[in-house]
């Protein structure tokens, strides 16, 4: 299996509000950089589609490592949190229902194709990837071709 690093990053301006994501994709040397920006989102819809994306990317299966800052994301993968929810219909327990359930099932499905391992990074600090991702992600909310987040409500 190739061995691929990928690092995520998701920004929103306001909560919800303008988003983007940004990605780094790396193997053997080589660096390739993803985002894109939406009109109307949020923070942890950014993150979620940050990881996505990047996998998105995986023509076959490989061996990741994917370095988020985002708690939300790692933890509810490393936890067993979504799998768990997935496996509820989507409910976090009996009476709340899970956040952003259609990208985290594009994420399990992702997942379940590669070896993957989620890594907490610390944000805005001295990661050099992670800080690219983060400008990447901030770009992209600067573009004039924002895209429309289809399933945010």
């Amino acid at each position: 299996m190739k061995k691929i690093i990928i690092y995520t990053d998701g920004a929103c301006s306001n909560n919800p509000g303008k988003g983007g994501y940004g990605a780094i994709l790396l193997y053997k040397g080589i660096k390739k950089e993803i985002s894109a920006g939406y009109l109307y989102t949020t923070n942890n819809r950014m993150e979620l589609l940050a990881a996505v994306a990047a996998l998105e990317q995986l023509k076959e299966p490989c061996d990741v490592e994917l370095y988020s800052d985002s708690k939300y994301i790692v933890d509810a993968i490393n936890k067993g949190w979504a799998a768990r929810w997935q496996k509820n219909n989507w409910m976090r327990n009996k009476t709340d229902k899970a956040i952003n359930p259609d990208l985290w099932e594009r994420l399990l499905a992702l997942i379940s194709k590669h070896k993957t391992k989620f890594i907490w990074v610390k944000g805005h600090a001295d990661n050099e990837f992670n800080n690219q991702c983060d400008f990447l992600a901030r770009q992209a909310i600067l573009s004039s071709n924002l895209l429309t987040d289809e399933n945010y409500s």
